[in-house]
């Protein structure tokens, strides 16, 4: 009894990520017996033995009733109880399948029910266990799912000429699929545009994909995706391998995207240009590690009159910008700002923000500096007490900051506990602030504990501050 009530425990993450994070939200449920976690226990998969899933089926009709979030590792994926949750829990709406550390699979011959209710449908796949048998059996319950989340072995994938099993018959599943509005393919090896291409084919009401991660998709699927999906409004490739021409003849203005994702991706500055002048609505982006992101590139878009409606904008670690042309967007474009990501680039220094945080008087997460032992290394100091004090006088709605110069760099005393307390005074909606791990690090903790606010100081060792918590489809794409 004591190991079913720890693996139904509420997981909860607080990863900073842009690819994965979790935050509370609207969906989240304070009930215990609404939301029950079968899959892990202290992090680890955790045998489950037949007579602990006899016990288990006897909880789901009389304490489970009310379920609504489920998420099963593969021992407790079978018909029984696949069966009792779609018998005995009515209400639920979520169900996560994870199939990730399976060697083989039950015997689905006997299944006859499946919850036929369900919001959101999560997959976890294996490198090489096959499901179409067990889908097939699913198939005709599963028509209500508005999001879907195939979640691939990407982190697996030792060797790029290693073997990749297509492991889903996405050209079949989508077919039941029609009333998609969030599809989420997150480092899945074996998908390709004519993957995507399929899925959109069936998908009118779509609004969100992502295909992060997805090392064989090119984009040659987007300008058909774009036709059919009017509603699409969000669109993640970040680690994909768009190609530069195809990229270009998508009729980019003629779509709805607000919110765009192409970090890590190797377009070319005509790429980026045709891309970014072309999407009037964008009001969120994230343009990080792209090395041709350039001067050229920033200056034709401000040219262009595309920045009118961006909001957040995340350009951690382009290296080829120059410090001016930072210069000339914020002071144009600075007041609309929510969202800045400007980390990593060893050319902005205490000069540059001392100036520019006047600017964003509407920030609301910020992230600056270069982390420790990045190349080339920051030679001059870094006063960050006058860092402090101008933040707490200019962005008073500001929720998160982001300090990544280390200990060696900054420069502070033990007066520094004052312009902390300013900070925290006037920045009342600030809940994290995440540091490099050392004696400034501990100097803020130890003030903000002393205030009974106990988890805002983190290190960057343990966070990472990004803007994916700013995404419209946030609650929708977390998965765990």
């Amino acid at each position: 009894m004591t190991a079913i009530y720890d693996m139904t425990r509420r997981v909860t993450m607080h990863d900073m990520n842009a690819d994965m994070a979790y935050d509370e939200s609207e969906t989240d449920i304070p009930d215990f017996f609404t939301d029950s976690n079968q899959q892990y226990h202290h992090g680890k998969p955790q045998y489950v033995n037949p007579q602990c899933i006899d016990f288990f089926l006897q909880l789901i009709g009389s304490r489970f009733s009310e379920l609504r979030i489920v998420e099963l590792a593969t021992d407790l994926i079978t018909p029984s109880v696949l069966y009792e949750l779609a018998n005995k829990a009515p209400k639920l709406q979520y169900l996560t399948l994870d199939f990730s550390t399976a060697m083989q699979l039950h015997d689905f011959t006997d299944l006859q029910s499946f919850p036929s209710r369900l919001k959101s449908l999560t997959i976890c796949l294996s490198e090489n266990i096959f499901l179409e048998g067990f889908l097939r059996k699913v198939y005709t319950f599963i028509s209500s799912v508005e999001t879907l989340h195939i979640i691939g072995t990407y982190e697996k994938v030792e060797d790029e000429e290693e073997e990749v099993y297509e492991t889903v018959n996405v050209f079949k599943l989508k077919q039941f699929l029609p009333n998609l509005r969030v599809v989420n393919l997150w480092g899945v090896p074996f998908i390709t545009d004519e993957h995507v291409d399929a899925i959109s084919s069936n998908c009118a009401h779509l609004e969100c994909l992502c295909v992060n991660y997805c090392p064989k998709v090119t984009g040659s699927c987007l300008k058909l995706v774009l036709q059919r999906c009017r509603k699409l409004k969000t669109l993640f490739l970040a680690h994909t391998k768009l190609d530069n021409n195809i990229v270009k003849m998508v009729d980019w203005e003629k779509t709805r995207i607000e919110e765009l994702d192409i970090k890590g991706t190797e377009l070319n500055a005509e790429a980026l240009i045709s891309i970014l002048t072309r999407l009037p609505h964008l009001r969120w982006l994230d343009a990080s590690w792209l090395e041709n992101m350039t001067d050229q590139v920033l200056e034709a878009w401000q040219n262009s009159n595309a920045m009118g409606s961006l909001q957040f904008l995340n350009m951690d670690t382009c290296d080829s910008l120059n410090e001016q042309a930072l210069v000339d967007m914020i002071k144009r474009h600075g007041h609309q700002f929510h969202g800045l990501c400007l980390g990593g680039q060893h050319k902005l220094l205490e000069y540059f923000w001392m100036n520019m945080i006047p600017q964003l008087r509407n920030i609301r997460v910020m992230v600056m500096g270069i982390a420790e032992d990045c190349c080339p290394k920051v030679v001059a100091k870094i006063h960050v007490d006058q860092f402090i004090d101008c933040i707490a006088q200019n962005c008073p709605r500001l929720t998160r900051l982001e300090v990544r110069w280390d200990d060696e760099t900054l420069r502070f005393s033990d007066k520094s506990s004052k312009f902390i307390d300013v900070l925290r005074m006037k920045c009342l909606m600030l809940h994290s602030i995440v540091l490099s791990d050392g004696q400034y690090y501990e100097l803020v903790r130890s003030n903000f504990e002393r205030a009974d606010r106990m988890s805002v100081v983190r290190t960057t060792e343990m966070c990472r501050t990004g803007l994916l918590h700013c995404s419209r489809y946030f609650n929708q794409l977390l998965f765990n």
